[in-house]
């Protein structure tokens, strides 16, 4: 296996190679091409040139799952064939993986060969790289020319001139083929292969192409020349762009084609910071506003979804009359369309609309919009109204929020959609800190009560986890008077799940409330469960108990706790044994002994 000198005994790989390749099972022949690496090394750099390379090249003829992990596998063979000397050697398996019917195939083949691309030397790149690509390029079959398409933009730059002006000729060729993949692999390359090319070629060669491309017969091209345009929109002066881009974008957002609408509306932001903001004021505002109001649903929830990001960008010295000018008459009809994705995709975004056109704009015309959404039958709406509550707080301050949309607030808490109700909870510490303890405990303190007594256990959590963060804000006496009272009544509830949400509490109630408050108060309720019917109430105090030891005092800890962990120690249910002596031998009951 190891001899070099070429005997029966070193063609071993190769032969054990055809043998696993040729069975029927494609496991096995899958297996044998991810140790391709193993047989190279074994065979040394020299005859895997020679010998694998030739082999591999030949038998491509397998199963898709088992080239496409060949065309993985050579994507990273540099090293096992000498370096980036003899790294050409390669690109023939490859090619001819390049060509393959199987799309995924043919697309790793060009990721591996994207990646053996910069390894070559501007020699072997010119010689045996570019001569792969003309051939791909060239090649009779469709499959062959898409491939192409992704690999003249990585050789471009390090060619000489009269092989790139050959490359922008075969891109040329590529990009008006009469096979539609073909077209669209050009366009889907275009933005790639623009950024290489010498600006005054773009303006000559590919501009012509990129009007063609985006105004093919075939709208799964067109979109793609979407795509390229937001590239182009970087690399040219404003001149440039009226001239060159505005005419191609304004036919894409009046497109027949609602598929390629929907991508102008999901690029627009990023079109509107490649224009610049004189074209934008004076181009890109009307015809956002006609995405808006777009017949198809999916392109104006996409559009809708852009709002913020579009306002934000906008002119700062025109921002704010243009938004109340042009944008706000298209949200207000958007707050009640009659499509829930548009409506909750403007309910992510709309919020983010008050730091723009600040406090009386807000007040005046935003608020009320708030409102309807947050009574809009669709959960998703409320929810995504409700989780950003906070940018209009910053904005128009606690007493106005809690006039208007406060009692919303409190009738969503007790929706019967629990994710509206989980989304209320988490937001509960923040609003409890802008409204002040005297507001919580008048308006929201019962709500919380029959948040830790809801039917859903993630309700229970998140509004025992909160529990920390309230104390925090208002203080132990007010968690002594208000919320600990409440929680320790749960332990005589006849349902057994709220007996344990009353530990879950107290395991939260510890840490933030002190030794006083926790031995005196909440350790006697803890303890009085440990004799409770359920099991599981019963292993929940042993893990309550371990929780909360080093809070309580050494004297309550040897008096009190140990005693009752050994008694449950002897419970004839395994869990809680089990559970109790975890607690016994854990590192903080032992610390605190």
């Amino acid at each position: 296996m190891t001899d070099a000198s070429g005997s029966d005994e070193s063609l071993f790989p190769i032969a054990v190679l055809i043998d696993e390749l040729r069975h029927e099972d494609v496991q096995l022949r899958l297996n044998s091409i991810k140790k391709l690496s193993t047989i190279a090394l074994a065979l040394g750099a020299e005859r895997t040139r020679t010998e694998l390379m030739s082999f591999l090249t030949e038998t491509i003829y397998d199963e898709d799952e088992v080239l496409l992990a060949l065309a993985e596998q050579l994507g990273q063979f540099t090293p096992l064939v000498g370096g980036s000397e003899y790294v050409h050697c390669l690109l023939k398996p490859l090619e001819s993986l390049a060509t393959v019917e199987e799309t995924v195939v043919r697309d790793k083949a060009v990721d591996s060969l994207r990646l053996l691309a910069p390894e070559h030397s501007n020699s072997d790149l010119e010689t045996y790289f570019f001569q792969m690509v003309k051939r791909l390029a060239q090649g009779d079959w469709f499959t062959s020319r898409t491939s192409a398409c992704g690999l003249i933009s990585v050789c471009y730059q390090r060619v000489n001139n009269s092989i790139k002006m050959e490359l922008r000729s075969l891109f040329r060729n590529l990009c008006s083929d009469d096979t539609p993949m073909v077209r669209r692999a050009a366009a889907a390359k275009f933005g790639e292969f623009v950024k290489v090319v010498e600006i005054d070629h773009v303006k000559n060669e590919l501009i012509p192409l990129f009007n063609n491309l985006a105004s093919d017969e075939q709208d799964s091209v067109r979109l793609l020349a979407v795509e390229a345009c937001v590239v182009i929109a970087g690399l040219f002066k404003h001149d440039d762009i009226e001239r060159f881009l505005m005419p191609s974008l304004k036919q894409a957002i009046d497109d027949k084609s609602w598929r390629v609408r929907y991508v102008v509306a999901d690029k627009f932001v990023e079109l509107q910071q490649g224009v610049g903001p004189e074209i934008t004021k004076n181009e890109l505002v009307s015809a956002f506003g006609s995405l808006l109001k777009d017949n198809e649903a999916e392109v104006r929830a996409a559009a809708a979804g852009k709002i913020k990001d579009f306002c934000h960008n906008l002119p700062s010295d025109t921002r704010e009359q243009t938004i109340m000018t042009h944008i706000l008459p298209y949200v207000k009809d958007l707050v009640n369309d009659s499509n829930q994705h548009v409506k909750s995709a403007l309910a992510s975004v709309i919020m983010g609309l008050s730091p723009v056109v600040g406090k009386d704009n807000t007040i005046e015309h935003l608020l009320p919009l708030f409102l309807t959404q947050l009574k809009d039958e669709c959960p998703d709406v409320r929810l995504n109204i409700i989780s950003n509550l906070d940018c209009v707080n910053e904005v128009i301050g606690v007493k106005t929020l809690s006039q208007s949309l406060l009692p919303a607030i409190v009738e969503l808490a007790e929706d019967s959609k629990w994710r509206v109700r989980l989304a209320i909870i988490e937001y509960m510490p923040l609003l409890a800190g802008q409204l002040g303890v005297e507001f919580f405990d008048e308006k929201l303190n019962n709500l919380y009560a029959n948040w830790l007594l809801d039917h859903v256990f993630a309700i229970r959590e998140a509004a025992t986890n909160n529990l920390k963060k309230l104390v925090e804000k208002f203080g132990h006496e007010w968690a002594q008077s208000t919320i600990i009272p409440k929680v320790l009544n749960m332990a005589r509830d006849q349902n057994y799940l709220i007996r344990m949400t009353c530990l879950f509490c107290i395991n939260v109630l510890a840490q933030s409330c002190g030794q006083e408050l926790t031995q005196k108060v909440m350790l006697p309720t803890v303890l009085g469960l440990a004799s409770d019917p359920v099991a599981n109430v019963r292993f929940n105090v042993a893990k309550t108990l371990s929780r909360i030891c080093p809070v309580v005092g050494s004297s309550a800890l040897q008096s009190q706790i140990k005693p009752c962990l050994e008694k449950l120690n002897q419970d004839s249910d395994v869990d809680v044994k089990f559970y109790s002596i975890e607690a016994l031998e854990s590192e903080k009951v032992i610390q605190a002994m």
